[in-house]
C-alpha cells in the first residue's frame, strides 16, 4: 500500500513544545520567521504545551503559534499538526471531549482548521468505536484535514486502523512516536511494518533525543552547565555507547552531529519527516543540513548497529 500522507513536500517539521516556554514568543516568532524564510511549512504543536512549566496551563505553545500566523499572514502556507489528550487519562479521547479540545486549539490558533490532528496518548476508557467515530466526525465537518496517532502501540493502531477501513471512517495516517538513534523502543520492527503496511507515515518526536544527540552532553557536568539534566538524563548512559560512532561519521562526513543523527532517521523505513525543536534561530542550521546530507549505506549500518 503507498503511504497516504498527503502534506507534499513536507520532509522536516519544527517542533512547537519550547514556544511559550524556554522561547518566549519574541524567540519563538525569531525561529518560527528563519524556519519560514528557509522554506520550512510544518509545525508541531500540541493543546498540552506546556502545562508542566509552574504557572503553565498548557496551550502557551499553540497561542504563540497562532500569534505569529496572524502577524506574518502565512496560515494558508503552513501545515499545522496539534494533538489532545496529552496524559491519556480516562475519557480524554471521547468524541465530546476531543471536539471540545479541538474548538479551544483553533481559537488559540486563530484558525478554523488544522491540518493534522493527533490524539496524543492513547487510552483504553474511551472504545477504539467512539475513538474513531469522534475522530471522524471532526474530519467530515471541515475542522481537521488528516488524523494522527501518537504513542500508540502496534497491537491498538493496528485495531483502530482496522476498524477506521472496514466502516468506511477516516484512518489514522500519521504515527508519532519517539524515536532516534539512541530511544528505539517505541517504533519496533513489528509497529514499522504496519507503517508500511498501512501506508502510515511516521513523524518521530525528539529527532535529536531532546539535544543529546548534538554531541555537547558528554558528562553529567555538561547536564549542569546547560541546565538540561532533567530532559536528557535518560538519554544518557544509552546514548555515550553512541557517541563514538556518531563521532566517527562526523570526522568522516564534516557535518555536524545532530545532522549525522536526523539524516540517519530519514533513512528508516517509514519516516517521513523528523520533528525537532529550536528555541533560537541558529539551532535551526543544523535540521537544513541534514536534508541535504547523503549518508553512505556503511555508515547507516553503523549507526543502526551502535546501540546494539
Amino acid at each position: 500500500m503507498t503511504s497516504h500522507w498527503s502534506i507534499d513536500g513536507i520532509s522536516l517539521v519544527l517542533g512547537g513544545n519550547v514556544f511559550g516556554w524556554t522561547s518566549d514568543e519574541n524567540s519563538s516568532f525569531a525561529v518560527l520567521d528563519r524556519f519560514y524564510e528557509a522554506g520550512g511549512r510544518m509545525v508541531d504543536t500540541a493543546q498540552g504545551y506546556s502545562v508542566w512549566a509552574p504557572g503553565h496551563v498548557g496551550g502557551e505553545s499553540e497561542t504563540v503559534i497562532g500569534n505569529w500566523l496572524k502577524s506574518r499572514g502565512v496560515r494558508a502556507e503552513m501545515r499545522i499538526a496539534t494533538k489532545t489528550g496529552m496524559f491519556g487519562k480516562p475519557g480524554d479521547l471521547e468524541p465530546a471531549k476531543v471536539a471540545e479540545e479541538l474548538n479551544k486549539s483553533l481559537e488559540r490558533l486563530q484558525t478554523d482548521y488544522v491540518d493534522l490532528y493527533y490524539a496524543h496518548r492513547d487510552e483504553t476508557a474511551t472504545s477504539q468505536e467512539e475513538v474513531a467515530t469522534g475522530f471522524d466526525a471532526l474530519v467530515k465537518q471541515g475542522l481537521v484535514r488528516e488524523l494522527g496517532a501518537s504513542n500508540f502501540n502496534a497491537e491498538r493502531l493496528r485495531e483502530i486502523t482496522d476498524l477506521t477501513h472496514s466502516n468506511g471512517m477516516t484512518g489514522f495516517t500519521v504515527l508519532q512516536n519517539e524515536y532516534n538513534l539512541v530511544m528505539r523502543e517505541e517504533y519496533p520492527q513489528e509497529l514499522q511494518r504496519l507503517c508500511l503496511d498501512r501506508g502510515i507515515a511516521m513523524l518521530p518526536w525528539f529527532g535529536l533525543a531532546a539535544g543529546f544527540l548534538t554531541g555537547k552532553y558528554r558528562t553529567r557536568e555538561d547536564l549542569e552547565r546547560h541546565n538540561r539534566g532533567s530532559s536528557i538524563e535518560r538519554f544518557f548512559d544509552k546514548g555515550l555507547t553512541v557517541l563514538p560512532t556518531l563521532d566517527a561519521v562526523v570526522a568522516e562526513t564534516g557535518a555536524s552531529h545532530g545532522a549525522v543523527a536526523l539524516a540517519w532517521l530519514l533513512k528508516q523505513p517509514g519516516i517521513a519527516a523528523p520533528i525537532a525543536s529550536a528555541r533560537e534561530p541558529g539551532q535551526l542550521d543544523v535540521q537544513f543540513e541534514a536534508l541535504k546530507l547523503e549518508l553512505t549505506q556503511d555508515q547507516l549500518d553503523r549507526l543502526t548497529a551502535a546501540t546494539g
